[in-house]
């Protein structure tokens, strides 16, 4: 394949394509778009950053051609606000030389705008599962032309807790002549054997093994002792010369409210430095997205909220605050950076009580990374007790979940109470035989 029109495609979307300087299919969408104009259902499994939303999108776009009637004829389900908005952009730039109406429905704002849009009339509805059932129940969306459905980063979806909904959603779309399509960066075999729940004789493309990193970014790792050492090494890397659009992602919303904080007291102003979390408003997340997209950000400060389908150029650095517990997550997380055949480098902290995480995601992705030292202007603090304590209780926890019958450092040690009654019990023999 040397072009798009090769793939079959009409005028205004090969012209849409040169827009967007898309010269060449990447592989995922030589092997999707086929595949998807025929009617088939597909499982498509590739890196991040290699155009999986085209490869579905382009179809769609062929398949509709042009508005018409009222009911929106394709759904694309994805499992975050972010990413419904850029795939709503993705198909917004795609369809841009056709009359397509296409709109993005998502929480976090109130309905009736999305309302008004749906009752005027859509081809392509995209959606968080969520919103699309509360306004399927209050009877906005009518679902009866629905011809395609599509799980973006649906193995997220699954791990979410999404199953029950999108079951219900299954059930309001008409079976009969629906085309289904999911697409992932990662997708373990037990959320593969879901999927087959309404998936028919699936295609299966795995350009990559599943939980493949992009091959565009350098990966380090460091063996950090606690939290004030990470907060230290954090401080020092974003002082280096080349991180100027750097993703710090945390574990919780807390500690992302935390690193805020701490990197404005110490090293950065106002105006370089943005958090994203779900407890964030629409609007602020949507903004601090944009400052960062635009390069008027240093730091986006983020949870795993911002980790999968977002598409963010020139992203110099990731550091991973904390490793993932998701363990596919890291490979999203990675993923933001070395873009579109650009170079970028990751950076993990790794404490005592993470090694065991680490080591699963170093399985996963079949690659072994050492923990190196921090650099020696990095200030190693001493480990306070309770975080201590802590840590060690969370690695006979991890322990104990492959081990049932493993016995910690803090398991309840019964021994002694009986030592101490039967010390008691010959004082009071003893006592008793005197008073005889």
């Amino acid at each position: 394949m040397t072009h798009f029109s090769d793939l079959g495609l009409n005028p205004q979307l090969v012209r849409a394509c040169d827009d967007q300087g898309y010269s060449t299919p990447t592989d995922i969408q030589e092997k999707a778009i086929p595949l998807l104009l025929k009617g088939h259902d597909v499982l498509g499994i590739a890196q991040t950053g290699t155009g999986k939303t085209a490869a579905y999108a382009l179809p769609i776009l062929m398949q509709c051609k042009y508005a018409q009637g009222s009911n929106p004829r394709a759904l694309i389900l994805a499992p975050t606000r972010e990413l419904v908005i850029q795939i709503e952009e993705v198909f917004r730039s795609l369809s841009k030389y056709t009359d397509l109406r296409i709109l993005a429905i998502y929480g976090g704002l109130g309905p009736r705008t999305q309302i008004d849009a749906i009752n005027n009339g859509i081809d392509l509805l995209i959606a968080t599962p969520g919103r699309f059932m509360e306004l399927y129940l209050k009877e906005v969306i009518i679902t009866k032309e629905l011809k395609t459905l599509v799980l973006d980063e649906a193995d997220k979806m699954m791990d979410m807790g999404f199953m029950p909904q999108i079951r219900k959603i299954l059930e309001v779309i008409p079976i009969k002549k629906r085309q289904n399509a999911l697409f992932s960066a990662t997708f373990p075999e037990k959320v593969e054997n879901l999927s087959f729940e309404f998936l028919e004789y699936p295609h299966k493309i795995e350009i990559t093994p599943q939980a493949t990193t992009a091959v565009n970014v350098e990966q380090c790792a460091y063996d950090v002792p606690n939290l004030k050492t990470k907060l230290a090494a954090l401080k020092y890397f974003l002082e280096q010369e080349g991180f100027d659009r750097v993703m710090v992602f945390c574990r919780s919303k807390l500690v992302a409210n935390d690193l805020e904080q701490y990197l404005l007291e110490n090293l950065l102003k106002e105006k370089d430095i943005r958090v994203i979390h779900s407890n964030k408003g629409q609007n602020t997340r949507i903004n601090s997205m944009n400052l960062f997209r635009e390069g008027k950000l240093k730091v986006l400060v983020t949870t795993d909220v911002t980790a999968r389908g977002i598409d963010i150029p020139l992203v110099s650095h990731v550091i991973n605050f904390d490793v993932p517990l998701i363990y596919e997550d890291y490979v999203h997380r990675i993923g933001r950076t070395g873009r579109a055949d650009a170079l970028g480098a990751s950076i993990t902290f790794v404490t005592m009580a993470e090694k065991y995480h680490w080591e699963k995601i170093e399985k996963i992705i079949q690659q072994t990374i050492p923990l190196g030292s921090l650099p020696n202007e990095i200030p190693v603090f001493a480990t306070p007790k309770e975080e201590e304590i802590a840590m060690l209780r969370a690695i006979d926890e991890q322990k104990r979940k492959e081990n049932p019958d493993f016995k910690g450092a803090f398991h309840e040690k019964k021994s002694k109470p009986q030592k101490k009654n039967a010390k008691f019990k010959s004082k009071s023999n003893k006592s008793n035989k005197r008073r005889k």
